[in-house]
C-alpha cells in the first residue's frame, strides 16, 4: 500500500502558514519602545524634544516609528432624558469626552527590524499655540498625553507607556527695547559770520558761506 507522506506534508505546511499569518494579525511582534521627554511642563506653541528607544527580538518591517500626542477634554454634562418610570423628561448629568487636539509626528519612516536592533531615534512634538492649556477642575479636565509608537503593517502597533505632560499658557511677548544712538556732533565757528555750524556742514547755516577748509 503506497503512503503519499508527501501531500500530507504540504497540506500540514499550508495549515500552519495559515495560522501563523492569523497570529501575526493579533499578535504585535516582539520589540518594545520607550519614550523620554526633556521635561514635562510646556507652554503653549513651544516644542518638545522626544526620544525613542526602540529594541527588537524579531525580524520584522516597520511602517514608521512616531509619537501621538493627543489633547483631551472630560467634561461634565447635563440634559434631559425621557425617564419611562415617571414618564416625563429629567434632568440627567453624564460624563463626555472629546478630543480637542491630536497629531502624529514623524521620527522615522519604514524601516527593517532584526533581531538583537536597538537604537534612539529623536522626535519633535509641537504644542500648537492655539491649544487649551492643562485644567483639572470637579466639572472639567483638560489632559495632554505623549507616547510612543512603533506601526507595523497587518499587525497590532507596539507602544510605549503613556506620559502627561502639563501645557501652560504662552508667556508674555519679551519686550524688545530699542538702544538709541548717541552721535556725538562737533561744532566749528564759521570763518565769515563766526556762528557755530556742524562739522559735517559744507556751508554756514547763519551766512551761508561755504567751507573753505
Amino acid at each position: 500500500m503506497k503512503v503519499y507522506t508527501t501531500g500530507i506534508a504540504r497540506a500540514s505546511d499550508v495549515c500552519m502558514s495559515f495560522f501563523k499569518k492569523l497570529k501575526d494579525k493579533v499578535t504585535p511582534p516582539k520589540a518594545r519602545i520607550s519614550l523620554q521627554l526633556n521635561k514635562t511642563s510646556f507652554g503653549l506653541g513651544e516644542d518638545a524634544e522626544a526620544s525613542l528607544a526602540v529594541a527588537s527580538d524579531e525580524e520584522f518591517d516597520a511602517k514608521e516609528i512616531r509619537c501621538e500626542i493627543q489633547c483631551i477634554e472630560d467634561a461634565r454634562r447635563t440634559k434631559y432624558v425621557f425617564d419611562s418610570a415617571v414618564k416625563r423628561n429629567v434632568l440627567k448629568e453624564f460624563r463626555e469626552s472629546s478630543t480637542l487636539y491630536s497629531a502624529k509626528p514623524l521620527a522615522n519612516g519604514l524601516i527593517h527590524l532584526t533581531a538583537g536592533f536597538s537604537q534612539t531615534f529623536p522626535c519633535k512634538i509641537n504644542i500648537p499655540a492655539g491649544g487649551r492649556p492643562t485644567f483639572k477642575s470637579l466639572d472639567s479636565n483638560v489632559t495632554w498625553t505623549v507616547k510612543g509608537v512603533i506601526a507595523v503593517e497587518g499587525r497590532p502597533d507596539m507602544t510605549s507607556s503613556t506620559s502627561e505632560i502639563q501645557v501652560t499658557p504662552a508667556s508674555a511677548a519679551s519686550v524688545i527695547k530699542e538702544k538709541e544712538i548717541i552721535r556725538e556732533v562737533v561744532m566749528i565757528p564759521c570763518k565769515y559770520c563766526g556762528s557755530l555750524m556742524p562739522q559735517t556742514e559744507t556751508a554756514c547755516p547763519n551766512c551761508g558761506a561755504k567751507r573753505t577748509a
